[in-house]
């Protein structure tokens, strides 16, 4: 299955306010913002280089057309984790301080319970709306890449997915439930609504291109219910941005086509489409939707449809009414390629692709260089029907046109498909050559690992070798530390019976010792009172020995007189005394 890459620009008006998080890149990693910023706007400077705001402002009104700037909303929601445990913070911490003002405000009505009237805040805190809903005022253009890409293939394609049309009877819980298998992998999620009645698009973007993938082969072309019979169609966006309208956001960019839309279905055309067409009063139709309308009338504004250009039609430029061309994205009407080329020029300066001739309603494709209409309306009574030619009524010149265009258009699709098959051939070549040098670059690295690992294993079996060694070791030792230990353990206990025999012996010694001690304190007390004795003894005889011979006969005799002490030299003694015997004396000192 083939698909191909959409590029969503949203211009904004002048004094507009820019959503947040709508820029999106699927070359982000390859490029930077501000690259892909100056390769959009690349075609669009080169445009407004040197013209004057004047001159600005014409051409950025040529390629706006007749469509006009309206209002979009844009509501955003996110699915990841965080955002609801950071919606959950808010709400708590609303919730304590509203808890701690009506505590305050208690407590004041508590303290003054007397007071007539109550004291108000200056400021309460509150909000309206909901935060994640923008309100845009701008228009949402779609372009068309130039590449296909197959999901088949294993390429970078994008992580976001559009889907153009969600009628309007689907809520945003009906659209989550839709959803609901992918919610894991959907990080962020837009819903855009703008002028268009009935529906609304909405952008999802996923955590990788495997989830969108996943999400493309389940749900596109899948009915959103089993009711009605709108169906999910899904596209790949390489970019999404957003651009001011002064800086040329309505101009044309490069390698991309702008779609134009079916103002029925309100869903883009493109050459795949089975039919377009766009009435004389520049309302475009898909074939299917104008297969189900019988009436020659526009099925908008019911302007009657005829098969002749009127009079108002005319170039815009030159103001010629015939060979007219009005382009299907902004309306502009200009002559033909043999007249004056001005629906031609109109293309090769805003590169709006498709064109439609007024007079038979025939679709021109100008990237493709063909016709991409199926659909015609009837000359005889306005219907729309299957292109033929009209046999006789055809005029001669019509025919030669016709056979002009149709040899124009053989050569250019064999050239073009000669130039394709001839690239593919090329871009074939080189996808197999480079595939051919990456699979022999891996299968180096390959036998590099594979080697690699080959040594590290022979290391990993060395050192389990080594540890299981060391293991053995080491159990030997623990083994051994064991029984010492066990030695030791008995030595310690017996230790501790010899410690308490010897602490009981100790404190015997101890006890003996002090009573050993006492005695000797005894002793020498009564040896120190012996030794006064002698010693007092022994300085009595030495005054006796330097005494007189009839002193010392009396002291000998044991009577001794002693005469009365004059009152100065002895005032407390008196009388006369008697000494005792040496003899007495030396019984008491025994």
């Amino acid at each position: 299955m083939s698909v191909s890459l959409v590029v969503i620009r949203l211009e904004l008006a002048e004094h507009s306010p820019v959503p947040a998080d709508f820029g999106f890149s699927a070359a982000a990693g390859e490029m930077s913002d501000e690259e892909i910023k100056q390769k959009t706007l690349a075609s669009a400077v080169a445009s407004l280089e040197g013209k004057s705001p004047g001159e600005k402002a014409a051409i950025i009104h040529q390629h706006l057309g007749h469509r006009e700037m309206t209002d979009m909303i844009i509501e955003t929601m996110k699915c990841k984790p965080e955002l609801k445990a950071t919606m959950e913070d808010r709400k708590s911490s609303k919730a304590s301080s509203t808890a701690q003002r009506s505590k305050e405000q208690n407590n004041e009505c508590i303290n003054t319970p007397d007071s007539p009237s109550k004291q108000l805040p200056d400021q309460i805190s509150f909000f309206s709306g909901n935060p994640s809903v923008e309100i845009v005022h701008g228009i949402m253009h779609l372009y068309k890449t130039n590449k296909m890409t197959s999901l088949k293939e294993d390429v970078r394609r994008s992580a976001m997915l559009c889907i153009l049309t969600v009628p309007a009877t689907m809520t945003s819980h009906d659209l989550m439930k839709f959803v609901a298998p992918f919610n894991e992998v959907i990080e962020q999620m837009k819903i855009i609504r703008d002028s268009t009645p009935n529906q609304y698009m909405v952008l999802i973007k996923f955590s990788a291109q495997t989830d969108a993938d996943s999400f493309y082969m389940a749900c596109n072309g899948r009915q959103f219910n089993s009711i009605e019979d709108d169906v999910c169609q899904l596209v790949y966006v390489e970019r999404a941005e957003v651009l001011k309208s002064e800086d040329g956001a309505s101009l044309p960019v490069m390698d991309l086509t702008e779609l134009p839309k079916c103002t029925v279905c309100l869903e883009r055309m493109d050459e795949s489409v089975n039919g377009i067409l766009t009435t004389l009063c520049n309302h475009s139709f898909h074939s299917q939707c104008l297969q189900r309308w019988d009436d020659t009338t526009c099925p908008v504004c019911r302007y009657c449809q005829t098969p002749e250009p009127v009079e108002e039609n005319k170039c815009f430029e030159c103001g010629v009414q015939e060979n007219l061309w009005i382009c299907l994205i902004c309306g502009h009407i200009g002559c033909g390629r043999y007249v004056s080329r001005h629906a031609y020029k109109h293309f090769e300066e805003t590169q709006h692709t498709y064109a439609m001739q007024l007079t038979n309603h025939r679709v021109w494709d100008y990237a493709g260089d063909n016709y991409v209409h199926r659909l015609v309306a009837s000359k005889t009574d306005g219907k729309i029907v299957q292109y033929e030619c009209e046999g006789d009524t055809c005029q001669e010149e019509k025919i030669d046109a016709l056979q002009l265009e149709y040899s124009y258009l053989l050569t250019s699709q064999l050239e073009s498909q000669r130039i394709y098959w001839e690239n593919k051939i090329v871009r074939i070549e080189k996808d197999t050559a480079e595939e051919i040098n990456n699979m022999k670059t891996k299968f180096k690295e390959t036998i590099e690992k594979c080697d690699n690992l080959e040594h590290r294993l022979n290391d990993l079996l060395k050192e389990k070798q080594s540890v299981e060694r060391k293991c053995t070791q080491l159990n030997t030792k623990v083994a051994k530390l064991t029984t010492e230990l066990k030695e030791e353990q008995e030595m310690n206990k017996c230790l501790r019976a010899n410690q308490v025999l010897l602490q009981n012996k100790l404190k015997e010694e101890e006890r003996v010792l002090k009573e050993t001690c006492d005695q000797k304190d005894l002793q020498i007390t009564e040896i120190q009172e012996q030794l006064r004795d002698v010693m007092f003894y022994l300085e009595t005889q030495q005054k006796i020995n330097h005494l007189p011979a009839e002193t010392r006969q009396e002291i000998q005799e044991g009577q001794i007189n002693i005469a009365m002490a004059s009152a100065s030299s002895a005032p407390s003694s008196g009388g006369s005394g008697k000494l005792p015997s040496r003899k007495g004396r030396s019984k008491r000192g025994k």
